[in-house]
């Protein structure tokens, strides 16, 4: 849906078949395998595979997680081929980030615990690890979890330690595994539900894992929350998603995705609202487009201006 699609809207139903994978949160998979086949691939042919070997070596042994993030991300594997040979760099980045797989299991299972802790009724899908070419780091899937690892090594806007990035990245990606609404592709969604099915992984994501997955955006904001918040409010009822949501990482002058830096501050005005934590958490990942009006009001939620604070700041 981020720039890496943050990193990716999370549209698809968790079907029949991940249903049938979920697990308690205690043994929470973390599959690396697709990672391994790709490195072994890209050595065996000095970092230029061809379509077909790519085909033989990487997707035909692939996991079920693979074979749809192919259809749904990659597209084939004559375009991963194209984008290994246009971005070498990018896949060779990918391949020294991978170092950090084995150090993120143990502190994702502690996420998903809290989780557990959190909402009783949540459910653990695998996470799956995988390697695409460039344009997905973050999906739900009907296989589970699935992180692209080259998109997520690459967004150094982000977290600064490789490790945390994944964390992050998985925890707020497995809080949308909790929302009926994300599970449903909406035509047309407002920018204030999807801003809220956002900002409530966001939120939930800190409290599992120690931090949103856009903690960035916290820093950039600073100083500016007024005029962000009031053109936000303007914008929040029109379909338009472009200047708030998944329109890459941005740069100094105006950051990308920042419905989820505004989503994470009404979820918690939310939740520090009710009088039960656990069933205000429940109640906002239940947003749906015919409630997420009702839940920004029930929020409390206004834009963070000052007493005389001019609403003609200038932010693009």
């Amino acid at each position: 849906m981020w720039a890496l699609i943050l990193i990716a809207s999370p549209v698809a139903l968790l079907q029949a078949q991940a249903a049938e994978r979920i697990v308690s949160a205690g043994h929470i998979v973390v599959q690396t395998d697709d990672v391994t086949r790709f490195f072994k691939v890209m050595d065996a042919n000095q970092g230029r595979p061809s379509a077909d070997e790519l085909q033989h070596g990487y997707l035909d042994a692939g996991t079920d997680a693979l074979r749809s993030f192919t259809d749904s991300r990659i597209g084939s594997m004559e375009r991963l081929a194209s984008a290994i040979q246009d971005k070498p760099a990018l896949f060779a980045k990918a391949g020294t980030c991978a170092t950090a797989l084995p150090s993120i299991r143990t502190r994702v299972a502690a996420a998903v615990d809290q989780l557990g802790a959190l909402l009783p009724s949540a459910r653990f899908p695998p996470v799956t690890v995988l390697v695409g070419r460039g344009n997905s780091g973050g999906v739900t899937t009907e296989a589970g979890v699935v992180i692209g690892l080259e998109a997520l090594c690459n967004a150094d806007w982000m977290q600064a330690d490789v490790s945390d990035r994944f964390v992050h990245l998985i925890a707020h990606e497995y809080v949308h595994v909790q929302q009926p609404g994300a599970r449903v592709e909406v035509e047309q969604p407002t920018l204030l539900y999807q801003t809220l099915l956002e900002g409530g992984a966001e939120y939930v994501a800190e409290r599992i894992s120690g931090q949103p997955a856009n903690a960035h955006l916290q820093r950039w904001t600073q100083g500016r929350e007024c005029a962000l918040e009031r053109a936000f409010l303007q914008d929040s009822m029109g379909t338009d998603l472009s200047r708030w949501l998944y329109n890459g990482a941005g740069d100094d002058a105006r950051r990308g995705d920042l419905g989820y830096w505004i989503g994470y501050r009404i979820a918690h005005a939310y939740v520090a609202r009710a009088p039960d934590t656990r069933n205000a958490i429940a109640e906002l990942l239940n947003v749906q487009p015919g409630n997420a009006a009702a839940l920004l009001e029930a929020s409390g939620w206004q834009p963070a201006c000052a007493a005389g604070e001019s609403a003609q700041a200038q932010i693009p």
